[in-house]
């Protein structure tokens, strides 16, 4: 039920802030900006790109709300402009990369952290997912972390729901092996 009132309340936020209302503007995205840097850190793996693709996509998305016709479908429009926003940043970094050796002496990125105490189990459940392709990581993360359908899924990762339920799949697999059970 929290969830459906939060949903409601994204709503809400959304349509207010499409009409107009500044104030509703700035609550969504303190909201959002949490959830849509997440999202990003799982696409690229990098803390600093993370928070650039999202301030890139909070550009589009000011820019495009007043084309957002539906409120509900603000959650999917906002995690696919981040996935997009995500895939140019990539791009433009593997463009710019001159060797494979660059590449490997590229530093691991760490998880971003999360306020309050995490349990022993979850820490590990972050740990493997870590450890996860990029695509398993975003379709895992907001299927779960950010509770979407299949379907919104989809929309956000501008893939078919197919391949969403393979990535679930083939993520959920891998945890099992990694966690051991």
């Amino acid at each position: 039920m929290r969830r459906e009132k939060e949903r409601l309340y994204d709503e809400y936020l959304a349509a207010a802030a499409r009409a107009g209302d500044r104030p509703a503007l700035a609550r969504l995205a303190q909201r959002w900006q949490p959830k849509l840097l997440g999202h990003a850190w799982r696409l690229t793996g990098d803390g600093e790109l993370a928070r650039d693709v999202a301030q890139e996509a909070w550009v589009e998305m000011l820019r495009g709300l007043a084309a957002l016709d539906d409120a509900r479908a603000f959650p999917a429009w906002a995690m696919r402009i981040v996935t997009r926003r995500a895939a140019k940043a990539i791009g433009r970094r593997q463009r710019r990369r001159q060797t494979l050796e660059e590449l490997a002496r590229e530093p691991e990125a760490s998880a971003p952290v999360n306020e309050g105490e995490q349990s022993a189990e979850f820490e590990s459940v972050l740990a493997a997912m870590a450890e996860l392709p990029p695509d398993q990581k975003s379709a895992l993360g907001l299927f779960y972390l950010e509770d979407m359908s299949v379907a919104e899924v989809a929309v956000a990762l501008d893939v078919p729901p197919g391949t969403v339920k393979t990535r679930l799949m083939h993520a959920r697999r891998k945890l099992r092996q990694s966690i051991g059970n």
